[in-house]
C-alpha cells in the first residue's frame, strides 16, 4: 500500500512508535506550558517587543546552529542514547530554570540564555527522533508518522497553552517551568524501555568535522533535497511571524492577558490537528506541489484576518487557517527530506532541513519582532503575509518534486578487494581508475550516464572526479577519482544504494569488454602541490 492510501493512525499500531509517541505527548504539554510562562514572563520583565519576540528566536536558533553537528551525531551512534542524553540535559535545565524563577533571579537576559540552553537540548534531539522514524516504523507509514509527531505537539498546542495560561495567572511563570521539567521524564521512561535495533557498523564512525561535512555535500549534490529546503526557510521565515508577535497581539492589540494568550495558541493547534488529520485525504487529491503553495497562500490569508482582528473571536478564523497550513506545510517538507535520503546520511538531510527551517523562524522572529517595534504590530504580520505569498508564488518556476519512490536501501554489490599491500585505515590518498571500452556510436548515451553517475560520486565522497578518452584507442574513456584514505574508499562504495546502482546497470549495457571495467586501485606515494609543477620556462 502506498504511503497516500495509509490511514493516518496506520503508525500506532506499531507498540514502539506507540509507546514513544504516547510519552511525548507528555513532553510536548510540558514543552508548550514552558513557552507560555517563557513569553509572558519575558512580556513582565520588559516592555520591548523585540526581546518578547527574542524568546522565540532563542530556542529555535540553537537547531539551527547545532542541526549539522547533531545529525553527525545521529548517524554516527545509538540515536537512542542520543536521544536519553538530550532529553536528561533539558530536564536539568529546565528544573534550574524554575528554581531560578521562584527565587526571583530571572531577568531578561537569563530567561533568554535559559531558553537557549533548552534549545541545545531540542537541537541534540530532533535529528536523532526524526532518524529513528525508519526504526520505529515501515515506509508506508513514514508520511503518517511524521504527521502524527505534528498531531502530538499541536493536540498540546490546543491544551497546553490555555492550561499554560492558567498556571501562569494563578501560580506564575516558575510552575510552568517546573511542570515542563516533569514532563521530560515521560520520554525518558519510554526511550529506557525502547529496545532499538542494533546497527552493525564494519567501520569506525566518522569524525565530527567529516562527517559534517559528508552531510552537506551529499544535500549539495541533490537537487530535490536543496528545493525542498530552500521552501522550508522561506515557510518558516514568513510563517513564524505570527508565533513570534502573537504575546504582542494578545496584550496590546486585543487587550488580553496570559489566559487569553494561552487560549489563543490553543486555537492555532485545534487548527493544526485538523490539517494533520485531513493531510492523507489531502496528499491523495493533490501534488505536492499544490499542498504546499496552498499552504503558504494559506498562512498568508490567516495571518492578514490575524493583523485585522480586533477581538479573540475574531483571530479565530486566521489562526485556524495557520494552525493548519503550519502543520501541512511542514510535514511534507520533513517527509520530503526523508524519502529522498538514504539511511547513513539522513540524520544528517533532517539536521539541515531542520537548520534551515529553523534558521528561517529565528532570523524572520527577530525581524518582524523588529518591525513591530519600529512600526506597528498589523503592519509586521501584513508584511509577513506579503512574504508567504511571495514564498507559494515561486512554485511556479520552481515546483516541488514529488515524493520519492526511489529504492535507498544499501546495493550491498561492493566486496572489499584482496589487497598484497598492508594498509592502514587511513592510508591514503586513494586515486582510483575504472576502464570502460565504449563503442563510439553509444558515446552520447555513456556521456549522459556519466554525469549522472560523476553526481553520485562526489555526492558520496569521491574528489577531483575527471573523465579521460584514450587519444590513441578512443574506444576507451577512463573515470578517475580520489578519495581520502582507505577507509572513506570502502565507505564511499558501501553508500551506494539500489537506485543508483541502476546508474551502474545501464553503463554495463553499453560496455563492450568481456566482463566488467578494470578498476585500478592506487595509493598516492607522493602528492604533489600544484606550485611544483611550474617551472622558470612554463609560459603560465
Amino acid at each position: 500500500m502506498s504511503p497516500e492510501t495509509r490511514s493516518a493512525l496506520a503508525p500506532l499500531s506499531h507498540p514502539s512508535f506507540r509507546l514513544i509517541w504516547t510519552a511525548t505527548l507528555a513532553s510536548n504539554l510540558g514543552s508548550l506550558v514552558q513557552g507560555v510562562g517563557a513569553a509572558w514572563q519575558m512580556a513582565e520583565l520588559t516592555d520591548s517587543e523585540r526581546m518578547v519576540a527574542l524568546v522565540q528566536a532563542s530556542t529555535t536558533l540553537p537547531i539551527m546552529v547545532l542541526a549539522v553537528a547533531s545529525g553527525a551525531v545521529a548517524d554516527n551512534f545509538d540515536r537512542r542514547r542520543v536521544m536519553l542524553l538530550a532529553q536528561v540535559f533539558m530536564c536539568a535545565v529546565s528544573t534550574l530554570l524554575a528554581l531560578a524563577a521562584w527565587a526571583d533571579l530571572l531577568g531578561p537576559w537569563s530567561l533568554l540564555a535559559f531558553t537557549f540552553l533548552i534549545g541545545l537540548g531540542a537541537a541534540l534531539h530532533l535529528p536523532a527522533w526524526q532518524a529513528s522514524m525508519r526504526d520505529l516504523v515501515p515506509r508506508e507509514d513514514l508520511p503518517a508518522a511524521v504527521t502524527l509527531n505534528s498531531v502530538s505537539f499541536n493536540l498540546m498546542r490546543s491544551v497546553g497553552p490555555a492550561l499554560g495560561g492558567l498556571i501562569v495567572a494563578s501560580a506564575g511563570p516558575a510552575a510552568a517551568f517546573a511542570l515542563n521539567a516533569v514532563s521530560y521524564l515521560a520520554v525518558i521512561y519510554a526511550l529506557v524501555r525502547w529496545k532499538s535495533p542494533v546497527e552493525e557498523r564494519n567501520l569506525p564512525a566518522e569524525r565530527l568535522g567529516s562527517a559534517m561535512w559528508a552531510g552537506l555535500r551529499y544535500v549539495t549534490y541533490s537537487p530535490n533535497l536543496v528545493l525542498v529546503m530552500g521552501r522550508g526557510f522561506l515557510f518558516g521565515f514568513g510563517a513564524v511571524a505570527v508565533m513570534a508577535l502573537l504575546p504582542l497581539v494578545t496584550r496590546d492589540q486585543l487587550g488580553g492577558g496570559a489566559t487569553s494568550f494561552g487560549l489563543m495558541l490553543g486555537i492555532f493547534g485545534l487548527g493544526a490537528i485538523g490539517g494533520a488529520f485531513a493531510s492523507s485525504t489531502i496528499r491523495r487529491l493533490f501534488r505536492l506541489e499544490t499542498i504546499v503553495a496552498g499552504s503558504f497562500a494559506a498562512f498568508a490569508a490567516g495571518t492578514t484576518v490575524l493583523a485585522l482582528a480586533n477581538s479573540i473571536l475574531a483571530a479565530v478564523p486566521g489562526l485556524m487557517l495557520c494552525g493548519a497550513a503550519w502543520v501541512l506545510a511542514l510535514s511534507n517538507f520533513n517527509v520530503s527530506t526523508q524519502l529522498a535520503t538514504p539511511r547513513w546520511v539522513v540524520g544528517r538531510a533532517l539536521a539541515i532541513y531542520q537548520s534551515l527551517a529553523f534558521g528561517g523562524m529565528a532570523l524572520g522572529a527577530w525581524i518582524w519582532g523588529h518591525l513591530a517595534e519600529t512600526t506597528t504590530i498589523p503592519t509586521a504580520l501584513y508584511s509577513a503575509a506579503a512574504f508567504l505569498a511571495l514564498g507559494g508564488a515561486i512554485g511556479f518556476f520552481l515546483p516541488m518534486p514529488a515524493l520519492s519512490e526511489a529504492n535507498l536501501d544499501p546495493a550491498n554489490r561492493f566486496n572489499a578487494p584482496a589487497l598484497r599491500l598492508k594498509l592502514k585505515p587511513r592510508s591514503g590518498p586513494i586515486m582510483v581508475m575504472v576502464d570502460w571500452d565504449i563503442p563510439t556510436d553509444k558515446t552520447e548515451a555513456f556521456l549522459g550516464l556519466m554525469a549522472e553517475r560523476r553526481r553520485f560520486r562526489r555526492r558520496d565522497g569521491a574528489r577531483q572526479w575527471v573523465l579521460m578518452r584514450d587519444l590513441e584507442n578512443p574506444d576507451i574513456w577512463v573515470e578517475s577519482y580520489h578519495v581520502a584514505n582507505w577507509t572513506d574508499y570502502l565507505r564511499h562504495n558501501q553508500r551506494r544504494t539500489a537506485t543508483d546502482a541502476t546508474n551502474f546497470d545501464r553503463l554495463m549495457e553499453l560496455h563492450r569488454g568481456p566482463g566488467f571495467p578494470r578498476v585500478h586501485r592506487m595509493i598516492e606515494r607522493y602528492t604533489v602541490p600544484d606550485h611544483d609543477d611550474m617551472t622558470p620556462l612554463d609560459p603560465a
